[in-house]
């Protein structure tokens, strides 16, 4: 009887201990990409989200009497005095005139509907849009400041903290409005004219056209319960070196909460 020759058994691999990717972070991942794609296809919301604050600066700045010191503006240049405004005006246009009508475009077409077949929630949507247009919204922002700075001798906030507290807060009141805009809309035609009529009320308030310490006491206390108004107000005292001691933090928090959640809970893939 022969012994038994002893069976050779192949290496074991080593097991990877690569850590992966949650499904939900590399499904966001993905639309956001698909969306940005899609948005550079079409740079509207590019040019007058970010080109166009940017131009109305420096058109601003150019005009002479501008850089001039006023008692009219508390003590402020005309320049100084409009930098937060064009700061609360590129995320307006971005998260009420840009992303409402994509949204509502994209259920009109049937793309929504077509998307709810597959397991991509519909946060996910939702979170890739606010991701894009924040992100230029900010990118706004930063070139403002700078040309701001440097072209025309606008300090930067002094308050750095409470600035970007002020932006974070004013931007996710912005879009949770635009993202329930966007969820209620029948077409894009509601869509655009729900946007736009807010855009343009929003923005009074906000002292586009009347700066704040012009308007009548009425006006600014009403300006005070919009999230523009609340906005401008909280970055003009972040600016000056303060935060803001009003009601202009909880307003913008309010906006955020209740329309972000409202925007959830109406969203509709067709």
């Amino acid at each position: 009887m022969s012994a038994s020759t002893p069976t050779t058994r192949a290496p074991i691999a080593p097991i990877a201990l690569t850590p992966r990717r949650r499904p939900g972070r590399r499904l966001l991942s993905q639309v956001t990409r698909t969306e940005l794609r899609l948005f550079a296809r079409e740079p509207v919301g590019l040019l007058w989200g970010l080109g166009f604050p940017v131009l109305m600066l420096v058109v601003l700045g150019s005009i002479p009497g501008t850089d001039e010191r006023t008692d009219k503006f508390d003590g402020q240049t005309t320049v100084e005095t409009y930098v937060p405004i064009l700061v609360a005006f590129t995320f307006a246009m971005l998260a009420l005139n840009a992303m409402p009508p994509t949204l509502a475009g994209y259920r009109e077409k049937g793309v929504l509907r077509r998307l709810s077949t597959t397991p991509l929630p519909p946060s996910r949507v939702l979170a890739a849009q606010i991701l894009i247009h924040g992100a230029i919204a900010a990118l706004a922002t930063v070139l403002i400041e700078l040309i701001g700075r440097f072209a025309f001798d606008v300090h930067l906030p002094r308050a750095p903290l409470a600035f970007v507290v002020t932006v974070v807060l004013t931007a996710l009141a912005l879009f949770a409005i635009g993202l329930f805009v966007s969820a209620v809309a029948a077409n894009t035609k509601v869509a655009n004219g729900t946007g736009a009529g807010l855009f343009f009320v929003s923005m009074f308030f906000a002292g586009l056209w009347l700066p704040r310490a012009e308007m009548p006491d009425t006006l600014r206390t009403i300006g005070d319960c919009t999230p523009l108004g609340a906005g401008v107000q909280a970055l003009g005292d972040a600016t000056s070196g303060r935060w803001s001691h009003g009601s202009a933090l909880p307003v913008l928090a309010g906006y955020a909460l209740v329309f972000g959640i409202g925007a959830a809970r109406r969203f509709r893939w067709e």
